[in-house]
């Protein structure tokens, strides 16, 4: 291998160890809120509506400063609305327990919800920029990358970081801050500048609405997430109303544990899966099953039912993010990533409320999953319109 050849495999490498580590910060601090809910809840003598709503927050903005986002990326490119949003989120998160101050909390959640929805939309933009013939691949990388954002808090705030910091749920947030910050920083120093949008003529920003792509794109992303957190949301009350809440924890595990297979799978065989529509097709199916097994009271069959769609809905997520990259040139993928976004996770907000208000309205515990049906419903639809992304010209 000559040296030069040597330097770009370096330089690939760590860029990729990048592009990881920013995909972990789309979560990593969003995710360290359920583990010490129950002493932000007691502390700050929060009600129920004040909890779901400081749970369901972050996801409503992902779908409602998508566009802000794409314009941020228009006017200073994806690279630096990457760093700016990196350290936005750092920030916010380790504000969050000022105070300690319920309205400080909501607010700086707000501001961490508006940077990692900015965050979003930047990375598909920066795979095309630097990845540009191979985007599933990069794109399945940041993915792995989310999946063990979401993960990682889950497991270690408990047993290791609330020790560390003497119990306190406010300095926890900011230890979940410090990673986000350092990839704000190899961002920066570690990767290689790009002229400003503004200096090569007026950027676009806003998505085509009347465009297909951006509907189908939104409908895949939005059937996916539907599912994923009706699934989410209503597994542990479920659980509980039907007398089986020693499998909660082992269910919620499994939905995501399953997610890294997926990611791990496409790792694989990115470029053969993203020429095809039969994955749009056939995990829609693969997700029933999983939520088809979850009302059984058999415990192996249940974790298994959980886990089937944790493997589903990510199967079809890295896929759905890869995809802008390949349908549009690299200085369009902002605005159509942010109308994917848009769509996607206002989708994603509004139907797990759809399935609360079945339950209230049936008072049948199983129809809190009228939402993950419907996901699936939308999910499915959009994998039959599907059309896999022919070669661009570069």
């Amino acid at each position: 291998m000559s040296e030069a050849s040597a330097a770009s495999l370096r330089a690939s490498v760590v860029t990729l160890a990048i592009l990881w580590f920013a995909g972990a910060d789309l979560r990593l601090t969003m995710l360290a809120v359920p583990p010490v809910l129950p002493l932000i809840h007691h502390d700050l003598a929060m009600s129920e509506k004040a909890v779901g709503a400081l749970a369901g927050l972050p996801v409503l903005l992902l779908g409602l400063v998508a566009l802000p986002g794409s314009l941020l990326i228009a006017r200073l490119g994806a690279r630096r609305a990457a760093i700016v949003a990196l350290l936005v989120v750092a920030a916010a998160s380790a504000a969050r327990g000022l105070g300690p101050s319920l309205p400080v909390l909501f607010a700086m959640t707000f501001a961490m919800g508006a940077g990692v929805s900015v965050l979003q939309p930047a990375l598909p933009s920066l795979v095309g920029e630097w990845f540009p013939r191979s985007p599933g691949f990069a794109t399945a990388v940041y993915a792995n990358g989310l999946l063990i954002g979401e993960a990682v808090p889950a497991a270690l705030t408990i047993p290791i970081v609330l020790p560390l910091v003497g119990g306190s749920w406010e300095a926890s947030f900011v230890v979940w801050s410090l990673p986000v910050a350092a990839t704000a920083v190899l961002l920066a120093l570690a990767t290689p500048g790009a002229a400003r949008p503004g200096a090569r003529g007026r950027a676009r920003w806003l998505p085509d609405w009347k465009s297909g792509d951006t509907w189908r794109l939104g409908l895949l992303q939005g059937g996916t997430g539907g599912l994923y957190f009706s699934t989410n949301a209503f597994i542990p009350d479920y659980l509980h109303a039907i007398g089986q809440k020693g499998l909660v924890s082992l269910a919620l595990g499994a939905l995501n544990a399953g997610q890294l297979p997926a990611s791990l799978v496409i790792l694989l065989w990115a470029r053969s899966l993203q020429k095809s529509r039969v994955p749009f097709v056939a995990m829609p199916l693969v997700g029933v099953l999983g939520l088809l097994l979850l009302p059984l009271q058999v415990r192996p069959v249940a974790v298994l039912g959980a886990g089937i769609v944790g493997f589903a809905c990510a199967f079809v997520l890295i896929l759905t993010l890869a995809l802008p990259p390949q349908l549009v040139a690299a200085r369009e993928v902002h605005r159509l990533s942010a109308g994917m976004f848009a769509i996607g996770y206002s989708l994603s907000f509004l139907i797990p409320l759809l399935g609360g208000a079945v339950w209230d309205a049936t008072r049948l515990p199983a129809g809190a999953f009228a939402g993950s049906a419907i996901g699936v419903a939308i999910l499915f639809g959009a994998g039959l319109a599907h059309r896999p992304p022919r070669p661009l010209s570069r």
